[in-house]
């Protein structure tokens, strides 16, 4: 899943048709906005622009899909042998592990190589080569209804235990969500990683592949179940039907007391009068003293793929996006953040407090493992299964098993 997976519905070019000559840079990328007013178009317009009007003879060529199709149409042009330059998508390292993709230090130079933030390129990184070049990113908080914590005296949490005091002490003042959890198959594999990270969890092994049915999961999966579902604390649908979209809807008309959030539905919520606290999510009451905590974390990526006669060009324009006024243009017109140092500062310095917060939890932040090349796929079977996990009748450690069990296969596969 991508940082906004907002579904566009628009296809634009700006250029004109590819020539593979040197001359004409394709780019395929997703659409962030969902309304010919919030579309990406503008965007790609103003910065090709600016790009061939620096460099004379060159062409830029735009394409831009809905986030639920610009996947397969990458991969349908690799497989046509048509690949794009550039493409901006979700996932890069099934592409890396075909060896289609240019790396880093092929294209950039130094300074804006070293610019990318740390956990970012440890994530777009495959045997310690940068591959997928982060574009924009976001960093997960825990947003709270200030105006119903108060009415219902609860205090903001540091702990699970401290969590589920306040979840009671909304239900009992009538609040339908009192934590509002997202297990359904739109992003559940994002909320599940939240709750894993804050019990010293998550999905990656620690000497590489995957590690979904660990002692600490299952631990996190039981006490979610126990403490949260069964008493009623997590509202009227249940978890695994609960889609974010839907769960973060519910917040913004005032029926959620607590729900993990991004910078776009914080900043979505100020503008409606709402006034929302955030705070880094609350760590298992058993966790030990002093472990460091990792925050979730989420990133797009540009990849550069490899074509005769295409690394200058494909070098020249990606250093032309990663300058910082360019790239910030693209985080703050989506409020998200920006994956390198300089744009980050820069965004830190800027008018809105929030955006420090979100950025202090992005520089320790655990992303999905994207470089692993059967993410997507894994993904998808997290998604499809992990909000069983906490179902009346299911016991999470044999859930989880289950899905490890798929995991495997996926592994397997030749």
């Amino acid at each position: 899943m991508a940082v906004l997976g907002l579904l566009g519905s628009f296809v634009t070019a700006c250029g004109s048709s590819a020539g593979g000559d040197g001359t004409t840079l394709r780019l395929v990328a997703a659409e962030y906005g969902n309304s010919p007013e919030t579309s990406s178009k503008a965007y790609w317009d103003r910065l090709t622009a600016d790009f061939v009007a620096a460099h004379p003879g060159k062409k830029v060529e735009v394409t831009l899909y809905p986030w639920a199709d610009v996947d397969r149409e990458v991969t349908r042009l690799v497989k046509e042998g048509n690949a794009p330059d550039v493409a901006l998508m979700g996932a890069y390292s099934d592409f890396a592990a075909q060896d289609r993709l240019y790396a880093a230090n092929e294209l950039l130079s130094v300074r804006v190589e070293s610019n990318f933030l740390p956990p970012l390129v440890e994530a777009g990184s495959v045997d310690n080569t940068l591959y997928g070049l982060p574009f924009v990113a976001s960093s997960r908080l825990l947003f709270y209804n200030e105006e119903l914590f108060e009415k219902a005296g609860a205090k903001p949490p540091k702990t699970w235990t401290e969590l589920e005091e306040a979840a009671k002490a909304l239900k009992e003042e009538g609040v339908l969500y009192p934590y509002a959890l997202p297990l359904g198959p739109e992003e559940a594999h994002a909320e599940a990683l939240i709750w894993e990270l804050s019990n010293g969890g998550g999905y990656a092994g620690d000497t590489g592949g995957y590690d979904i049915a660990s002692d600490r999961n299952t631990q996190t999966f039981r006490w979610i179940k126990k403490n949260l579902v069964e008493p009623g604390l997590t509202g009227p649908v249940p978890p695994a039907s609960l889609n974010r979209k839907d769960a973060f809807a519910a917040f913004l008309r005032g029926q959620v007391g607590m729900l993990n959030g991004y910078p776009s539905l914080l900043h979505e919520a100020r503008a409606k009068g709402m006034k929302v606290g955030t705070l880094r999510m609350p760590v298992s009451d058993t966790l030990e003293e002093g472990r460091p905590m990792a925050s979730a974390g989420v990133a797009d990526w540009m990849m550069a793929f490899k074509r005769d006669g295409n690394r200058e060009l494909v070098g020249r324009f990606l250093e032309f996006v990663y300058e910082d006024k360019n790239l910030s243009a693209f985080a703050s017109r989506y409020h998200l953040l920006p994956s390198t140092v300089t744009a980050s500062q820069a965004s830190k310095d800027a008018a809105d407090p929030s955006n420090e917060q979100f950025l202090d939890a992005l520089s320790v932040a655990e992303l999905y493992p994207v470089n692993e090349p059967s993410w997507l796929q894994v993904s998808n079977t997290i998604k499809r299964n992990i909000g069983q996990a906490v179902a009346p009748s299911a016991d999470p450690k044999v859930v989880l098993e289950g899905i490890a069990d798929e995991v495997q296969e996926i592994v397997d596969q030749p």
